[in-house]
C-alpha cells in the first residue's frame, strides 16, 4: 500500500505534532522551576524496575523446563535462563541498563548460535 504525496504529508505533520506535543507538554503541566507532583516522581523511581521485570517475565514465557538424555531439553530453557540471570548480575553490577540489555542479547546469540546448536 502506498501513500500519496498529500497522505504522507499528512502522516509526517501528525508523527511530528504528536512527538512535539510529547516533549512540551510536562512543561506545560508543571512549569519550569516547580518541583513535579510526588505521584510522578513515584512513577519515575518505581516504573524502570516493574518494565525490566515485565521484559524478563515476556522473554521466559514459553520456556519449558523439561530436562532429557538429550541435549535438545537443555537447549529449550538453558539459553534464555542463562541470559537472563546474566541480565540481572550485569544490571546489579553496573546499573546500567544498555550494558545489561546487550549483554544479555549477547550471550542469547552466543548461546543459541554456538553453544546449544
Amino acid at each position: 500500500m502506498s501513500l500519496t504525496t498529500g497522505q504522507a504529508v499528512a502522516s509526517i505533520a501528525v508523527m511530528a505534532g504528536v512527538t512535539f506535543l510529547t516533549r512540551v507538554l510536562p512543561f506545560l503541566l508543571f512549569g519550569r522551576g516547580s518541583q513535579p507532583p510526588k505521584a510522578i516522581l513515584y512513577l519515575g523511581r518505581v516504573l524502570p524496575p516493574a518494565v525490566i521485570a515485565m521484559l524478563i517475565v515476556y522473554c521466559l514465557r514459553n520456556v519449558q523446563f523439561a530436562l532429557g538424555p538429550d541435549l535438545a531439553a537443555l537447549a529449550g530453557w538453558a539459553p534464555p535462563l542463562l541470559s537472563a540471570v546474566a541480565v540481572v548480575a550485569l544490571h546489579l553490577w553496573k546499573h546500567n541498563n544498555l550494558l545489561s540489555i546487550f549483554g544479555g542479547t549477547a550471550l542469547y546469540m552466543v548461546l543459541v548460535q554456538a553453544v546449544f546448536v
